[in-house]
């Protein structure tokens, strides 16, 4: 199975992180992050594994030549101003040569020699071990999630869960969150099952900053 890949596909389906936001994160690239994730939906993890083009020697060349030309692509496109992560110097790599290492391995190259250096903060939510509160109503979190219906009309729900439980306290869809659609969710919610000690959320400030609660912003 592809690590990186199944990181990726982790990151943006499990904790919404943006394709652009993981692409950065691990050096690749958004069109590349966008095909793994696709691959992901049609088939699952396998779909996205086992595709390792890497080969014990490459057009009459060592793994020494070819690691030593990641390694200068991997400057020249930095020094260009361009990106060089892995996926871009795979990209390169596929013009000068009829097989190359996977994705994953460049950029394990790259990091074993010292070019990434990883990034724990950059880390997605979902690998975080943290999560539910003591009690119930200790701490609520509160998203608002893109999606299309069925008739492509593109929606945004705006939704508090209870830390502790799990349970949704309170969803409503609307066209664009807006700070009262925020507003008549929470209070929704607190009408059902009391008012929170605190609220943790990624949501724009300016539609959390009404609330009469201690709010957390995720980091």
């Amino acid at each position: 199975m592809d690590d990186l890949a199944r990181y990726v596909v982790d990151a943006v389906l499990i904790a919404n992180r943006s394709y652009r936001d993981v692409a950065a994160a691990h050096g690749v690239s958004i069109g590349w992050v966008a095909k793994v994730v696709a691959r992901y939906r049609q088939g699952g993890y396998e779909a996205i594994g086992g595709r390792s083009r890497a080969a014990n020697r490459i057009a009459n060349r060592t793994l020494a030549d070819v690691e030593e030309r990641i390694i200068r692509l991997r400057k020249q496109l930095i020094n260009d101003g361009f990106d060089g992560g892995a996926a871009t110097i795979h990209y390169h790599l596929e013009k000068e040569l009829p097989n190359v290492p996977s994705v994953t391995t460049i950029w394990r190259i790259l990091r074993r020699r010292g070019f990434v250096t990883p990034q724990p903060q950059k880390r997605p939510r979902s690998s975080w071990i943290r999560f539910v509160a003591t009690l119930p109503n200790e701490l609520w979190q509160s998203d608002v999630t893109s999606w299309k219906l069925a008739d492509r009309t593109e929606v945004e729900i705006i939704s508090y869960l209870d830390d502790h439980s799990r349970l949704i306290l309170a969803s409503r869809v609307t066209p664009v969150a807006t700070a009262w659609g925020a507003l008549r969710t929470f209070r929704a919610a607190r009408a059902e099952y009391g008012l929170p000690a605190a609220l943790l959320t990624d949501i724009h400030s300016e539609l959390t900053s009404f609330l009469p609660i201690a709010v957390r912003p995720v980091v």
